[in-house]
């Protein structure tokens, strides 16, 4: 074969590649289409009975010189790639998604800013038990120069007869002792007819890892004109992470903190494993800030400062963590609280890490 033979024949399979782009590119439209007709009718996007039509139509017209595997392979790779477009195309609509809003949200709470660029912390006692224990915290953590105030009022525990929290009495010791020694307070709220009683209360409204996919109790949320923290479900992907937040911003309310708290794996060595990269890919997907709670991924005190090291240096907007009195004694979780000292050594420990100017 000459070389202009060679050269003819190499034109002639850049013309077909330009064609096969172009009539990929035209069928990608139409499963974009397809798609937005899909969601309007609410039905799945994926549709197996449908691709094995598609497939068994392309093999009768197969006649080589590719092998049937080999065709069903370049299809199905076609269809996969269709497939992730109409799920492109719901991402982009969601409200919560960087595409949706560029800027980065900041959740202001009164006048503590999370998501501005400054690593801030948010400390407190696993529960409420008493109104010395609280403020004896507060003060702790006033002296560190703190002001977001954590702490259980409801408790759902996994046995029905470990402590379940004081409930109102303990939403009213937060408020008195943040009145005392200005805190900000943030506490977990169950059900969503305690919402409305909480917000008189409460700065911030929890949701915790057990009602991350309770819908009512975030769409009740999402009416209200209060900041949430939503934590990371127990086993939940980042994915369901992300549209439980939806369920909220669309009720109206973008005030929303997402916290990282530790999944559950195979893992013995910690309560949970704490899902570090999910701090990034949460900043990347999303406009909202990102919280990382170092006390409930580890369930371990001795873990507790290189996690926060960990969190703060991969962009974390917030560190969060439990502080109690005297941890021997707590009605819960006593074994990961730190103990005031633990505490002072934690922050003076953390300080030549915090960022003091814009992250991400």
């Amino acid at each position: 074969m000459s070389q202009n033979e060679l050269l003819e024949l190499r034109n002639k399979i850049d013309d077909i590649n330009l064609e096969i782009l172009s009539l990929l590119n035209e069928r990608a439209e139409i499963a974009q289409e397809i798609g937005k007709q899909k969601k309007k009718s609410g039905v799945n996007r994926y549709d197996p009975i449908r691709e094995r039509q598609s497939l068994d139509l392309i093999m009768e017209h197969h006649a080589g010189p590719f092998e049937a595997s080999t065709i069903q392979h370049i299809f199905k790779e076609i269809f996969k790639a269709s497939l992730e477009l109409q799920e492109d195309d719901h991402r982009k609509a969601l409200l919560v998604s960087r595409k949706a809003k560029s800027d980065n949200t900041i959740v202001d709470i009164n006048g503590e800013k999370i998501g501005d660029g400054n690593q801030r912390f948010i400390m407190g006692p696993c529960a409420v038990e008493s109104y010395e224990q609280v403020k004896a915290v507060a003060l702790a953590m006033k002296d560190q120069g703190l002001t977001m105030m954590r702490g259980g009022a409801y408790k759902p525990r996994t046995s029905p007869y470990d402590f379940q929290g004081l409930g109102e009495e303990g939403l009213k010791i937060l408020r008195d002792v943040a009145n005392e020694t200005g805190m900000s307070v943030i506490s977990e709220i169950l059900t969503p007819h305690d919402v409305e009683k909480a917000l008189d209360y409460v700065d911030v409204i929890q949701v915790g890892a057990r009602n991350m996919q309770n819908f009512e109790l975030l769409k009740t949320v999402g009416k209200v004109q209060k900041p949430v923290l939503l934590k990371r479900g127990l086993s939940a992907t980042i994915e369901e992470f992300i549209n439980a937040a939806e369920y909220i911003i669309s009720e109206g309310n973008d005030q929303i903190i997402l916290c990282e708290r530790g999944i559950r794996t195979y893992e013995k060595a910690t309560r949970n494993t704490l899902d570090i990269s999910a701090v990034p890919i949460l900043k990347k997907e999303t406009h909202l800030p990102v919280v990382v709670d170092v006390t409930h991924s580890t369930g371990r005190k001795d873990l507790l400062l290189p996690a926060a090291k960990a969190a703060l240096a991969i962009g974390a907007d917030a560190i969060m963590a439990e502080v109690h009195p005297d941890p021997a004694v707590a009605l819960s979780d006593s074994a990961q609280q730190m103990n005031i000292p633990e505490f002072n050594e934690f922050m003076n420990q953390l300080s030549p890490y915090r960022s003091e100017s814009p992250i991400g």
